[in-house]
């Protein structure tokens, strides 16, 4: 008999009315050893963006062999020790316009969307719509402290994490910042007393209050305007909501506990970024938010597009070395092969955090994906695409898919949005709007 989920809940009509109500544990709902069945066992679904800049060397990183049965390629050699959490996806393409180098690449990969030109001819743009990691957070963040949060691991990234046009969240760069605001004061961990900070009910009050005169503001404003005001109000929102979870006992996650603290700084490294020690610090904080529940959804932002960093053993930055570096690209490929191993740092943090009878990379999707394939050409053909967990048991895990028809990358994120429980019916605008997933992912 098929056990009984933990979101199990009784329905009925109640006065021409659907209602329902939720049950308490039963013995039904849990295995022999008393924790949750994995399969929608209580744990949430969660989400999570790597991002690097520049793509890859798509001859170097295609792996051998399909399905199963398979073998990592050159750049995904990092990957090794977590090879059966992954899941790589070749042959895809973006079927979006090319117009402006990178940028276009990141609105195609992230919304399935052309880039929205800047009136002024400016050539960076702005998003159509949501970026796939807001258009998740919109429908699993509202449980949270934090709707989503956004990190980054160079100086001077700005993320692509967009709630709309001219609407993005700008990733937090600085790991004991980062630890401020997560696991700071106001933080408490399961079973914690704490104090309650008295002044946030006065603040939500004073937030409530203002409210009031919205409709007023919108009968004197243009449509512009509105579109603004409510970005501006749907920030309240997020802000009340905040405070208002501040005031809850926090989860009974037995896996949460304040993180460490990180350093107050990070000095260069033989006069280099200290990129790796960074992105690991974030790492581990970003893992602890999700484990306390504190998010279900973040995007790191390993890299911008076009960043030219310089990178640990690189003689010229990044986006210079794809363009400039004669031959076989050594030292990018080298660079491609160092971010693969920073990735498969996060991916095997996640699988270290118990939950249950299974981890947190178990119970969430970790998308690992660029603008471009190869840097030197701006090519959407062959988009890097790994993706890491099952989604609880949504994803298929351990495989590798080729397309040999260069399908639409939208299909491999309407697939992952679908995992997360969310009806979508499409992915995309235009050119890069599809209505199917990728069947190969689904499990």
């Amino acid at each position: 008999m098929k056990p009984l989920s933990r979101r199990e809940v009784l329905r009925g009509v109640l006065a021409g009315t659907a209602v329902s109500i939720g049950l308490p544990p039963l013995e039904a709902m849990f295995n022999v050893n008393g924790t949750a069945y994995a399969a929608g066992g209580g744990f949430p679904l969660r989400f999570g963006l790597f991002f690097w800049g520049n793509g890859n060397l798509p001859e170097r990183w295609t792996p051998s062999g399909e399905g199963s049965d398979w073998s990592l390629s050159e750049q995904l050699e990092p990957l090794a020790a977590v090879k059966d959490l992954i899941t790589v996806v070749s042959g895809m393409r973006l079927h979006t316009d090319n117009v402006y180098p990178h940028t276009s690449g990141a609105a195609g990969i992230l919304t399935g969307a052309n880039l929205l030109a800047y009136e002024d001819g400016r050539q960076d743009g702005t998003f159509e719509i949501p970026s796939i990691d807001q258009l998740i957070a919109g429908q699993i963040g509202g449980d949270t402290i934090y709707r989503s949060l956004e990190t980054g691991a160079m100086p001077g990234t700005d993320g692509k994490s967009y709630n709309g046009p001219n609407n993005k969240n700008p990733p937090e760069l600085s790991p004991i910042a980062f630890y401020e605001r997560i696991f700071g004061s106001t933080f408490r961990e399961p079973g914690e007393e704490g104090v309650v900070d008295p002044s946030l009910a006065l603040r939500r009050s004073v937030l409530d209050a203002v409210m009031a005169d919205v409709d007023k503001i919108n009968a004197r404003v243009g449509a512009a305007d509105r579109i603004r005001l409510d970005q501006h109000l749907t920030g309240i929102r997020e802000l009340e909501l905040r405070l208002a979870r501040l005031e809850e006992d926090p989860p009974s996650l037995e896996s949460c506990m304040r993180a460490d603290e990180p350093a107050a700084e990070f000095p260069q490294i033989e006069g280099r970024h200290p990129v790796s020690e960074i992105h690991r610090a974030m790492t581990d904080l970003l893992v602890m938010a999700v484990a306390c529940d504190q998010t279900r959804v973040f995007s790191h932002w390993f890299s911008d597009p076009l960043t030219n960093k310089l990178f640990p053993g690189a003689t010229m930055g990044h986006h210079s070395l794809t363009h400039d570096e004669p031959g076989e690209q050594p030292e990018v490929n080298m660079v491609t092969q160092f971010i693969m191993g920073e990735f498969a740092y996060m991916v095997d943090a996640l699988a270290s955090v118990p939950e249950g009878d299974e981890t947190l990379l178990d119970h969430m999707a970790l998308l690992a994906t660029s603008e471009t394939s190869k840097g030197q050409t701006h090519s959407f053909e062959e988009m890097p695409i790994v993706i890491a967990g099952n989604a609880c048991g949504a994803l298929n895990q351990g495989i590798h898919h080729r397309s040999h028809s260069g399908e639409s990358a939208s299909h491999v994120m309407l697939s992952i949005v679908r995992a997360m429980g969310i009806n979508a019916p499409t992915f995309g605008l235009g050119a890069g709007e599809v209505s199917d997933g990728l069947s190969a992912l689904q499990a």
